[in-house]
């Protein structure tokens, strides 16, 4: 299913992870300029040092489980292999141990409620960064995009990016896009 954003909705898990993800939009973090959020704290994951009840680190994969958890996404949080956790990387690990790991180039259509992942290294099992999918036009080459710890319009805020070939960042191109892992049902 190939769908303009502003027409077509998915159903089911995909269209609560779209209608999570969207309700986030806007989020920054706390203090601003920090990587203090609520979604690693969420996770227990991160240094303690806001001042708040909020958790310090990167975060964009942290809103990411938090988002597919929110929706009925099957989410194991964890330092296991094929857990998800803090690092972007771990969203390729949990595709491919589940089945669900489409690389670029692969003919995979993106869908709603992906995790679309950018700047893979599976040699040093590292990604720069993933974003919750929201949309695709035929022709783009990257997706619709919803970024926790995005970097396009503010400093570490959550916002939408248009054909996201490119992980979010305002004054440098990005890396890559890799490739998208669509999420499952929680068993």
């Amino acid at each position: 299913m190939t769908r303009s954003p502003e027409t077509v909705r998915p159903s089911g898990l995909r269209a609560r992870i779209v209608s999570i993800a969207e309700s986030q939009t806007g989020y920054q973090t706390d203090p601003q300029g920090t990587y203090c959020n609520k979604y690693s704290a969420y996770w227990h994951s991160g240094e303690a040092d806001c001042g708040n009840a909020n958790l310090d680190e990167e975060w964009c994969a942290d809103f990411a489980a938090w988002v597919w958890k929110q929706a009925g996404a099957e989410v194991n949080y964890g330092y296991v292999n094929g857990d998800l956790n803090g690092a972007a990387a771990s969203f390729y690990e949990w595709g491919v141990a589940k089945g669900t790991w489409h690389p670029v180039g692969s003919g995979y259509v993106p869908q709603p409620g992906d995790v679309a992942v950018y700047g893979l290294n599976t040699t040093d099992m590292v990604a720069a960064h993933v974003a919750i999918v929201i949309g695709y036009q035929p022709g783009d080459r990257g997706p619709t995009a919803i970024n926790g710890d995005g970097d396009l319009t503010a400093f570490s805020i959550v916002e939408v990016q248009t054909d996201e070939y490119l992980a979010a960042a305002r004054n440098a191109a990005g890396p890559p896009l890799s490739g998208y892992v669509a999420p499952s049902h929680v068993r």
